[in-house]
């Protein structure tokens, strides 16, 4: 057995991750995954001759400026992809007929508020100080020029020292709670749209900062051809992967990981093991929960998860030319409530990508509707597969009727309409309860980004996670920075010098 060698579980974006930079760095590693491609949540279907993107809607680290985008280069992600940079992250029509929009440009944000609602200008002039605080960060890198990486520390720290009070308030502060403090309810709603009302503000500013900065932008083509080029990047590099390999248990002797073994019976060995599959079945299913203390189970009973969804993607005869491009979508009212579902919706988002033609045929559009849902309720609703079966198909005659609403023909203009639910997302990726990330950032756990999670289980040598899992907030890139950080670690532990390189 060589004792450079690594098995990686799960070939999602962490995984591709892993095995990059341990290839880079003189590792042997092989990848086991479950699915039959590459990418794990970050990933797209066809359907018709319309492709259903199932993850990304903007990319941090797009800008070539970013020290972020460096990364991307690392892992293959960045060459040859064309970024757009789209001036609208999310349109709330409201009852009234008002239209909140989120533009990126903060000035233009501003503008816009403070017009819908003078009454509200000193949390107006909070908000969009508090995102023009965040647009003065930018992600250090130790490739930048040195001049400019010191510029970068120096800004940090000037930040932090003259604005780190600020800082940790937002970081402490729910999107529930800001919102509530806008006495207009067009405002106050659209921001508890725009995310999860229990996730920490701070993220919502950084995001919209992001926008600004033009360092969030939107990949043509979408999710898959990522995942494709980290797949290549990966095997040009030596690596190997095993698809439709779903690791049954992790081996170990003498409190040391030493292997894996397949559902087909089949034992893989090597000198470490790494998991950047599910957080939840890893400690709990392929260790059995041996080697999870009580700091180690907290985040399972106590922390909060991204919420599963029901994830209607929708083929459709018309191009939308005259609506708004946006990152998110548009919201828009319901003339009555309508049971949609295990919950009774009083709106609709739905995410037109008339800004990417390669998703859908000429002349047609692919859509996206998305709404959070119950695990629990599509689990007990699977016992019976006819009731599931048909339980989907009346959420897709429902949606496709209610989008008459605001876009009126589309009914008979829609080709194709595809349900997922949160039984969906799980069977494909594994993911605990459907959830399509990881850890919420709440003020409960908001100290983890100045101190990220641990890597290893305590009791268990040469066995190591990256991911999600381990990075709350989620996201594309903290797959890669995960990944990255774990690298680098093994190389400290070996006495080699980590390093990486591009391929142009």
């Amino acid at each position: 057995m060589n004792n450079r060698s690594a098995i990686i579980i799960g070939a999602g974006f962490a995984g591709l991750s892993a095995g990059i930079y341990a290839q880079m760095n003189g590792y042997d590693t092989q990848i086991f995954e479950m699915h039959d491609l590459p990418g794990g949540l970050c990933t797209a279907w066809k359907r018709h001759g319309f492709t259903i993107d199932g993850c990304v809607h903007w990319l941090v680290g797009s800008s070539p400026q970013s020290g972020m985008y460096r990364y991307w280069q690392e892992v293959g992600v960045a060459q040859g992809r064309q970024f757009v940079n789209l001036d609208e992250y999310l349109r709330f029509e409201g009852k009234d007929g008002r239209i909140l929009i989120l533009y990126a440009d903060i000035d233009r944000l501003e503008r816009h508020l403070l017009d819908l609602s003078p009454q509200d200008t000193g949390v107006i002039k909070e908000f969009i100080r508090g995102i023009r605080l965040c647009a003065k960060f930018d992600f250090p890198s130790e490739y930048d020029p040195l001049p400019v990486r010191i510029k970068k520390i120096t800004n940090f720290f000037w930040v932090m020292a003259t604005q780190g009070r600020t800082l940790q308030r937002w970081m402490q502060t729910t999107i529930d709670a800001f919102a509530t403090r806008f006495k207009d309810p067009l405002i106050c709603q659209g921001l508890l749209e725009m995310w999860i009302p229990e996730f920490s503000i701070f993220f919502m500013l950084a995001t919209l900062a992001y926008l600004h900065n033009r360092n969030a932008g939107y990949p043509i083509g979408g999710s898959l051809p990522m995942s494709l080029a980290m797949e290549k990047r990966y095997l040009a590099l030596g690596g190997v992967i095993h698809y439709r390999s779903r690791v049954e248990k992790i081996l170990v002797e003498s409190n040391r990981a030493v292997g894996v073994r397949l559902t087909d019976g089949s034992e893989h060995f090597a000198e470490r093991v790494i998991s950047a599959a599910d957080g939840h079945a890893t400690i709990f299913e392929l260790l059995d929960g041996k080697y999870a203390d009580a700091k180690t189970r907290e985040p399972y009973e106590k922390w909060k998860t991204f919420q599963p969804l029901i994830y209607i993607g929708l083929g459709v005869r018309r191009t939308f030319e005259n609506e708004p491009r946006t990152v998110s979508g548009i919201s828009f009212p319901l003339c009555q409530p309508v049971e949609i579902g295990d919950a009774v919706r009083d709106r609709l988002t739905v995410h037109l990508y008339n800004h990417d033609d390669t998703l859908a045929p000429a002349g047609k559009t692919s859509l996206v509707v998305m709404m959070p849902s119950d695990y629990d309720y599509w689990k007990a609703l699977s016992k019976d597969r006819v009731a599931y079966t048909e339980k989907k198909e009346q959420i897709a005659r429902t949606v496709v009727t209610l989008l008459e609403q605001r876009f009126p023909g589309i009914s008979q203009q829609v080709e194709m309409v595809d349900v997922a639910t949160p039984l969906t997302f799980e069977h494909y990726t594994g993911n605990w309860k459907g959830s399509f990330e990881g850890w919420l950032i709440t003020p409960q756990n908001a100290g983890v980004m100045m101190s990220p999670m641990p890597q290893t289980l305590p009791g268990l040598q040469n066995f190591f996670m990256c991911g999600q899992w381990v990075e709350p907030g989620g996201g594309l890139p903290t797959g890669v920075m995960s990944a990255r950080r774990l690298v680098r670690a093994l190389c400290k532990e070996d006495g080699k010098k980590f390093q990486t390189r591009i391929e142009v």
